[in-house]
């Protein structure tokens, strides 16, 4: 069953349930993190390409899973409407909201004094802790006990890690 299904079937009026499935925000701050780390490689570069780089890769990932969404199982089960539509676009949406962050840290930057360099760092401290951040309140808000949270923050603290360890260890 996809996302968007499953989200189809909760119960709205269960507090803490509609809106519990952070799934989008916290793949899209790994995307950030991953678009950062393939920014670094390609050398130094005004810092507005990699705003643009971080915002449009969040956007052609929203467009492709929007598609998956509506194109793969969807089709095969029912007929499209405008609701249907519109209510995928909503739920992905978060894999482009959580490329605004890093983004930001990119472009404000220069105020913090950093070099290019150090906007790439910042933009990936940013990009992970928005991963651990939406996975610790995703889990909360879907009523998981504080092991559990604690557990899935620590899970993607180490995605993030592993993320940092490649950049680490591919550029020098």
């Amino acid at each position: 069953m996809s996302r968007a299904e499953h989200a189809t079937k909760r119960d709205p009026s269960s507090p803490g349930h509609a809106h519990a499935d952070y799934t989008g925000a916290v793949y899209g701050s790994m995307l950030a993190a991953s678009v950062v780390i393939g920014a670094g490689g390609l050398g130094r570069f005004p810092r507005l390409q990699l705003v643009l780089l971080l915002l449009l890769t969040g956007l052609v990932f929203w467009v492709g899973h929007v598609h998956a969404q509506l194109f793969g199982a969807r089709l095969a089960q029912r007929p499209l409407d405008r609701p249907t539509v519109l209510g995928v676009c909503r739920e992905e949406w978060p894999i482009v909201e959580a490329a605004v962050p890093p983004a930001v840290a990119v472009a404000v930057s220069p105020l913090l004094g950093l070099d290019v360099e150090g906007a790439g760092w910042l933009a990936l401290a940013v990009a992970v802790a928005g991963q651990v951040g939406w996975s610790a309140v995703g889990a909360r808000k879907a009523g998981a006990s504080w092991p559990l949270v604690t557990g899935t923050a620590a899970i993607n603290l180490l995605l993030g890690l592993a993320i940092i360890a490649f950049k680490l260890a591919l550029t020098h």
